[in-house]
C-alpha cells in the first residue's frame, strides 16, 4: 500500500493527466479554485453565502469545463478511451456528477413541499430567510456528497483511498491554482489543448485508479 502522501500525489497526477487537457477547462478550474477559496473564507462568517458561492460559481464553472470543453475522444497521450477513463475514475465521473448536480438542483424543492423542511426550519417570512435556508440545504448536499463517496470508496477500494480522495477534494483549490494559473495565458495565445508533454513521458505517476 502506498503511503498517504504518495497516494495523494498519484490521485492528483492521474486527475490532471486524464481529465484536464482543455485549456478552457483548466482556466475554468482556476476560476473555480479561487471561488472555492472565497467559499472557504465565508464558511466562518456566512455559511449560507459560502454554499451559494461554492455551488453557483465554483461548482458550475468547474463542471462546465468537464462537460462542455474537455475532449471525450480517444486520449492519445494516455492511450485510453473516454469510456475507460470514466470507468476507472476514483471520484465522481460524469454520470455520477449528473446525479449529484440533479440532487443539488432539486433539493430546494423540499421547501416548496414543506416550508419547514419537515421541522428542520421555521417557515421563512422573508426572501433573505429563504435564501439562507436554501444555502443551508446546499451545504448539506455538498458535505453529504463528499461523505457518501468517501465511504463508498471504503468498500469499493479501501479506507486509505477514500480518505486520500476527500483530502484531495478539500485541497484541490490550492493545487489547481498552482497547476492552472497560466492556463488563461495559453488561451490568449490560441492554445486550446494542453500538449501534455510531461504526461506522455510518464512523469509523476502511473495508472493507479481501478474500478471505483
Amino acid at each position: 500500500m502506498q503511503s498517504f502522501r504518495q497516494a495523494l500525489q498519484t490521485q492528483r497526477w492521474d486527475d490532471h493527466r486524464y481529465y484536464h487537457h482543455s485549456r478552457i477547462n483548466q482556466s475554468l478550474h482556476l476560476v473555480s479554485a479561487l471561488s472555492f477559496l472565497t467559499s472557504y473564507a465565508l464558511m466562518f462568517t456566512n455559511p449560507a453565502a459560502a454554499a451559494f458561492v461554492g455551488w453557483l460559481v465554483a461548482m458550475v464553472s468547474r463542471q462546465a469545463g468537464h462537460f462542455f470543453f474537455e475532449p471525450k475522444g480517444y486520449d492519445e497521450v494516455n492511450h485510453a478511451t473516454h469510456e475507460h477513463k470514466e470507468a476507472i475514475k476514483v471520484g465522481y465521473n460524469l454520470r455520477r456528477k449528473v446525479v449529484l448536480l440533479t440532487i443539488w438542483a432539486l433539493s430546494p424543492a423540499i421547501l416548496w413541499i414543506d416550508p419547514t423542511a419537515f421541522g428542520i426550519f421555521h417557515t421563512h417570512t422573508s426572501t433573505a430567510e429563504l435564501i439562507d435556508q436554501v444555502g443551508q440545504i446546499w451545504l448539506v448536499v455538498g458535505f453529504g456528497g463528499l461523505i457518501f463517496r468517501t465511504v463508498h470508496l471504503f468498500f469499493l477500494r479501501d479506507v486509505q483511498t477514500g480518505l486520500v480522495w476527500i483530502t484531495k477534494i478539500a485541497t484541490d483549490p490550492f493545487h489547481d491554482i498552482k497547476l492552472y494559473w497560466k492556463a488563461p495565458l495559453y488561451l490568449l495565445k490560441g492554445e486550446l489543448i494542453d500538449p501534455m508533454g510531461h504526461a506522455s513521458h510518464g512523469l509523476e505517476g502511473s495508472l493507479s485508479t481501478r474500478d471505483a
